[in-house]
């Protein structure tokens, strides 16, 4: 039996982990998210009872709701602690997904704003939702902290692709990988994998109400990614994915040259 803690799980990715890892009724999980009660609504409606499921409140942007579930957490686990904490949880940013950066200019405030958020949740917030748990992390057997991360977060791609588009997102992403590192350098000698992974194009709906002049700038985008990868024929299956990048995780260690590492749901830095 193995522990996860998992955030973000009120959709896509994140409930996609909650489903296939408590489908082994041995293991416990526990989801953090912003709207609880509707999330414990999906999980019967979708899941049945499953038991060994706890859906708990957290928000990335309050440091009070993490230290809460925090304590939450470890009332559920006990001495068990963690195994694995996966940071998945994440502001996506609509407002650069389509654009390049020097388009956005004008927009002052929003560009502002927009950036402000994405540093507060998508790094921020795992700041402090890593030293919240490692107290139960360190208390668990596996000890592997994961963060969802994002191929757009890699320089040699954007400047081989000249990939334009995301670029407050891919920024965001980037700035957590390098937390990531320094939580391996500081942790990596009590045995705790600090890790990076790039989901890839994963179907989670995040396309569904885009505009003729969005799909303009997202069919180019797809372009460049089938020269890059001339197998792409679009995004993959999330419950595909998911057995992916869970697959990557249990063969990533420190061992192993992975502690700090930002890698793709392939294990490389083959991001499709």
């Amino acid at each position: 039996m193995s522990v996860y803690v998992i955030t973000g799980v009120s959709k896509g990715i994140g409930f996609e982990f909650v489903k296939q890892i408590s489908d082994e009724p041995k293991n416990l999980v526990v989801g953090l998210v912003r709207d609880k009660a509707a999330t414990e609504k999906k999980v019967a409606a979708e899941l049945g009872d499953r038991s060994n499921v706890h859906i708990l409140h957290a928000d990335l942007t309050s440091y009070a709701s993490l230290k809460q579930a925090a304590a939450d957490t470890a009332k559920i686990v006990g001495e068990r602690g963690i195994d694995y904490l996966v940071a998945n949880g994440a502001f996506p940013a609509h407002f650069d997904a389509y654009d390049p950066i020097g388009a956005l200019g004008d927009k002052v405030e929003e560009l502002e704003d927009v950036s402000l958020k994405l540093f507060q949740t998508n790094v921020i917030g795992n700041i402090h939702l890593f030293n919240l748990f490692l107290p139960l992390v360190m208390k668990g057997k596996v000890k592997k902290v994961i963060t969802i991360s994002s191929g757009h977060a890699d320089l040699d791609l954007i400047n081989d692709l000249e990939i334009e588009i995301s670029a407050l997102y891919s920024a965001s992403k980037a700035a957590m990988n390098v937390i990531v590192a320094k939580f391996n350098a500081q942790y990596k000698k009590d045995g705790v994998l600090f890790v990076s992974i790039s989901p890839g194009v994963v179907e989670v709906g995040h396309y569904a109400n885009t505009t003729p002049e969005q799909i303009q700038g997202l069919m180019g985008f797809m372009g460049k990614l089938s020269t890059y990868a001339p197998h792409f024929k679009g995004p993959t299956p999330v419950d595909e994915a998911i057995r992916d990048i869970r697959s990557t995780w249990e063969k990533a260690s420190i061992d192993s040259g992975y502690g700090g590492a930002f890698i793709s749901h392939f294990g490389n830095k083959q991001w499709l």
